[in-house]
């Protein structure tokens, strides 16, 4: 079975813990001793039933304020396919836990209130799904219980989020009605939309192709661990550990460390105590080279060939995730993979109004803010194009200072 890595987003109270709360129910994934602490709860909706939602927040925090303020996991399966959910917040004050659940997804699913159409988060969320490259978007137009289900209602939510991602690079828009509180087009078809001919929410869940574009990409492996015990058993042993985020590696593959730029050949390849002829896109491995040259944590193997550029400048796409402002005059730390080095603000190129999604000038970046800078780094960095490889172009910077994350950021260009 393969496997959908998907996340919900919306703004406060759109109904996404419900919507994940019910498809876990009705597909009858939801453990007896969940559903006894549910009803230990003692929380229901107007009409009675139980409230769902309480199965995705797990905080105490969440269940007495009802929003979402962590990202909460949930996994199920069907006869189709596996499922890993991302419960993401839908207030701006935790934007930054929503891009932290939607990094790895296949698939966005963007809640929409009925009777509120298109808001400012959902503007919000939409940008961080174009900017993560998510290949794929469902809208599921929430409420349709609450408007009385009328299809004016959800053709007007749809032509005006079709407007939003004229701007965005979003590839593929999915549209399905819901009512995630009556069960309403999650598991099974709605009678009460008969005018909706697509398919229910599981169903387009277990169809979906799932992209293999990281599969396909030019192959990359990280150095997190040079392993050179020196012991009289193992005098010559050297390997380097990590995870292959790109491609892939055979035996006597010519590969070329980054960012040094000395080549060798793939000599053998270990997974715990098997040798192993190719190493594929995911798998944890030990590779062995011909050639004893100088790689250390945070290097790079890739195949001859297929290097990528290297640089100490370059451009990329930020989410502002600290109540304390950017400060350009501060040296930041980059961590990239096991590498870490400082940086430079070098221009804050724009910073994106989330009103009107149109770029504006100014050194200004405050918490949950969005735009693209340019960085200088003290150590040249190997790294590719967020779109081309979302592993090796995909960064974190911290503050010295305290050690905290302060943003994510996407490479886009290196100079």
């Amino acid at each position: 079975m393969d496997i959908l890595k998907f996340f919900t987003a919306g703004s406060v109270d759109d109904g996404k813990s419900t919507l994940i709360g019910r498809l876990l129910y009705d597909t009858n994934s939801v453990l007896d001793d969940q559903l006894e602490a549910i009803r230990r709860a003692n929380r229901k909706n107007n009409d009675g039933t139980l409230d769902l939602a309480i199965l995705t927040d797990g905080l105490k925090a969440e269940r007495e304020q009802g929003i979402t303020i962590d990202v909460a996991y949930k996994y199920f399966q069907t006869e189709e396919r596996k499922f890993i959910i991302a419960d993401t917040p839908g207030h701006i004050q935790y934007t930054r836990n929503m891009v932290t659940g939607a990094s790895n997804a296949d698939l966005a699913i963007i809640l929409i209130d009925a009777r509120k159409g298109v808001v400012e988060q959902t503007r919000r969320h939409s940008f961080i799904v174009s900017l993560l490259a998510i290949p794929n978007v469902l809208v599921c137009v929430n409420k349709m219980d609450m408007v009385d289900y009328d299809h004016s209602v959800f053709d007007k939510v749809k032509d005006d989020y079709e407007r939003l991602t004229e701007s965005l690079n979003i590839r593929q828009v999915d549209y399905i009605p819901v009512s995630a509180l009556k069960g309403d087009n999650i598991v099974n078809r709605s009678a009460n939309m008969p005018w909706f001919t697509g398919s229910p929410l599981l169903r387009f869940l277990e169809t979906i192709p799932i992209s293999q574009a990281v599969e396909t990409a030019k192959a990359r492996f990280p150095v997190q661990w040079v392993i050179r015990p020196q012991t009289d058993e193992l005098h010559d042993y050297r390997g380097y550990a990590g995870r292959v985020i790109g491609g892939s590696f055979r035996v006597g593959d010519p590969v070329v460390a980054m960012p040094s730029g000395f080549g060798s050949v793939i000599k053998r390849i270990e997974l715990a105590s098997d040798d192993l002829n190719v190493a594929e896109n995911g798998a944890s491995v030990v590779i062995h080279l011909t050639d004893d040259i100088d790689i250390s944590r945070g290097d790079i193997l890739v195949k001859q060939g297929e290097q990528p550029a290297v640089s100490r400048q370059f451009e990329a796409e930020i989410c502002w995730m600290d109540a304390k402002s950017l400060d350009p005059s501060q040296i930041y730390l980059l961590q990239h993979h096991g590498k870490t080095t400082k940086v430079k603000v070098q221009d804050v190129i724009y910073r994106i109004d989330m009103q009107t999604l149109e770029k504006s000038s100014g050194s200004e970046f405050g918490l949950n803010d969005i735009g693209k800078i340019q960085f200088k780094s003290a150590d040249p960095l190997a790294m590719d194009p967020y779109t081309a490889n979302k592993a090796n172009g995909g960064a974190i910077l911290i503050d010295s200072r305290n050690n905290l994350t302060v943003a994510a950021l996407m490479i886009t260009k290196l100079d």
